[in-house]
């Protein structure tokens, strides 16, 4: 399987990986072809090849039964040579090394599957599946904003914020399968939708009221401040109702990502909605009066 775009390989630009909202997690483990049927025999004995325990002789009888012997396969269906593959189970490996259950749940023993069927066990690989292991690998940029003022503000000074439209744009993965006469693919897309602002207190107001900044036409978010706006309300922004007692607070900004995908065959859809934010600091300052 390869995975190619917003990755966040060696160069990219993209930061992090988004959460899905809600419970929606990808599959934690599919099926897709492995061995042809000379492969699988070396695999067969060398995941055999341990030291006598108790049960083993047994399940080793049985598993030899069924590949080699005839009940049903024999000798690995080599006479079947370049008509088929044998399939089985694949685990997402930071989910496997994290011993998440849901890893290990595809327990369906190694099968045949000639060139052209579509397995009827639960996760076998589709274009969907491929569609929802490209959604955990998409990497989007970081969410810091522009503030003005920058980085330290006062209290009741309305802080503008905006994000820069040439850096948020959509993103996407493409998964692809071609092996064994499975030849699939999906690619998922993320736009970002709308952006998050979450002071760090209780003691600020966000514009508009909601805390959430819609993207505008031309793709950006917010609007930068200009000399004439100072009576103005911001689009996108904060009003700290307090200071920082000479330290700051930890705004947050998350960006809201739609999620669809499209894949072999005219399949396609929607996901669930993403979400990354990242923090930073914003010293907010009393103003100081003048004694005359």
């Amino acid at each position: 399987m390869v995975f190619r775009g917003s990755t966040g390989g060696t160069g990219a630009k993209e930061t992090g990986q988004f959460t899905p909202v809600g419970d929606w997690t990808p599959p934690a483990c599919w099926y897709e072809p492995k061995w042809t049927p000379a492969e699988f025999s070396k695999e067969f004995q060398k995941q055999w090849d341990i030291p006598h325990a108790s049960g083993v002789g047994e399940a080793y009888a049985s598993s030899k039964d069924y590949y080699i012997n005839g009940e049903p396969y024999k000798d690995f269906n080599k006479s079947e040579t370049g008509k088929g593959m044998w399939w089985d189970a694949v685990r997402d490996k930071s989910r496997e090394e994290s011993g998440d259950p849901a890893a290990f749940a595809c327990d369906t023993k190694t099968f045949w599957i000639e060139n052209g069927e579509t397995p009827t066990v639960e996760n076998a690989v589709t274009p969907k599946i491929l569609a929802d292991l490209a959604y955990s690998r998409i990497k989007v940029p970081d969410t810091e904003v522009t503030l003005d003022p920058a980085n330290t503000t006062k209290v009741n000074l309305p802080t503008w914020a905006w994000l820069d439209r040439a850096k948020f744009k959509d993103v996407s993965v493409t998964a692809s399968l071609d092996v064994g006469g499975v030849n699939l693919q999906a690619t998922t897309t993320a736009k970002p939708i709308s952006l998050k602002l979450e002071p760090g207190t209780p003691d600020a107001e966000a514009y508009p009221s909601s805390g959430e900044c819609t993207f505008n036409d031309d793709g950006s978010i917010g609007e930068p401040y200009a000399k004439g706006k100072a009576d103005q309300t911001p689009p996108c922004g904060i009003r700290y109702l307090r200071s920082s007692d000479g330290g700051a607070f930890k705004l947050r900004a998350t960006i809201t990502w739609e999620v669809s995908w499209t894949g072999t065959g005219g399949a396609g859809g929607d996901l669930p909605n993403g979400t990354f934010g990242t923090e930073q600091n914003v010293t907010v300052q009393e103003i100081q009066a003048v004694n005359r």
